[in-house]
């Protein structure tokens, strides 16, 4: 059997808040004693990969700062691919911002090449009518990514990336480019950085709308936990599926699932019942 690798999605697969998902810990060490390579995807810019691996660490999981690709990343270097020594304006936090820095942007109040949104917990109308006006004049739109509301924790969520996308869009008659999941571009990158093809790659989300149609539009095998925001009801929505449902994903600390997962077969995947 091929090497296998895994990307999997933190919020509501490996954590819920400021808690470990039961069987998270064990199962991602379990990834890294057996060799396995794996790389956490993350939807939220506002921290860099150095902060999301600090905290995992103190979650208990055998973790590194290269293990965490956020969408800050994945924007910033796409970006910079295509324009180098760009300029930006930056609606949002610190760890988007140390990522254009770090891939060569200068971050500017007027004229910019780009107009990037990410997630912003104190983001103001003012800097909203300022990227409008700089969008109206030429600069390109570009969204870390556009999911509508992040959770916080207790039931609770807060406005997402793609709610003040969707302001600025309304205002401009422009249309965003996001880097973020479900883009191929998040998804391509991600596997590459752990130099995996196609099918040696296995998605792990909570989410049918970004984890899992990004991997499957990407033909890699998809893993849908059911211990974050989709539910076993929800599934009759769409008309894709996942390859494979679990409870959690204590679940795939069963070696035979494990290795039903690594095997990837249609006929294995349509036995798997849902939970």
């Amino acid at each position: 059997m091929n090497q296998k690798g895994f990307l999997i999605d933190m919020d509501g697969v490996i954590y819920r808040g400021a808690e470990p998902i039961p069987g998270a810990v064990e199962f991602i060490n379990q990834l890294r004693n057996q060799g396995f390579p794996f790389l956490f995807l993350t939807n939220n810019s506002q921290r860099t990969n150095r902060d999301v691996s600090y905290k995992l660490r103190k979650l208990g999981f055998n973790v590194e700062d290269e293990d965490v690709f956020t969408c800050g990343m994945a924007t910033a270097r796409y970006l910079a691919s295509r324009t180098p020594q760009a300029t930006a304006y930056v609606i949002g936090e610190g760890g988007l911002l140390a990522e254009l820095h770090a891939a060569g942007f200068s971050i500017v109040d007027d004229h910019p090449d780009y107009v990037i949104i990410g997630e912003g917990r104190t983001i103001m109308l003012e800097s909203v009518d300022k990227a409008i006006n700089m969008i109206m004049n030429g600069s390109k739109l570009i969204a870390t990514n556009l999911d509508p509301n992040c959770p916080v924790g207790n039931g609770k969520y807060r406005a997402g990336c793609g709610a003040f996308v969707a302001m600025v869009e309304f205002a401009t008659g422009k249309q965003a480019f996001s880097v973020g999941k479900p883009s191929p571009v998040m998804m391509r990158m991600a596997r590459k950085k752990l130099g995996l093809s196609t099918d040696q790659t296995v998605m792990i989300g909570d989410t049918m709308g970004t984890d899992i149609l990004g991997a499957g539009s990407m033909g890699f095998t998809t893993v849908l936990t059911l211990s974050g925001v989709t539910s076993a009801e929800d599934l009759s929505q769409y008309s894709y599926q996942p390859d494979f449902v679990i409870s959690s994903i204590k679940d795939l600390l069963d070696e035979a699932l494990f290795e039903q997962v690594l095997g990837n077969t249609k006929e294995i995947a349509e036995e798997v019942q849902y939970p």
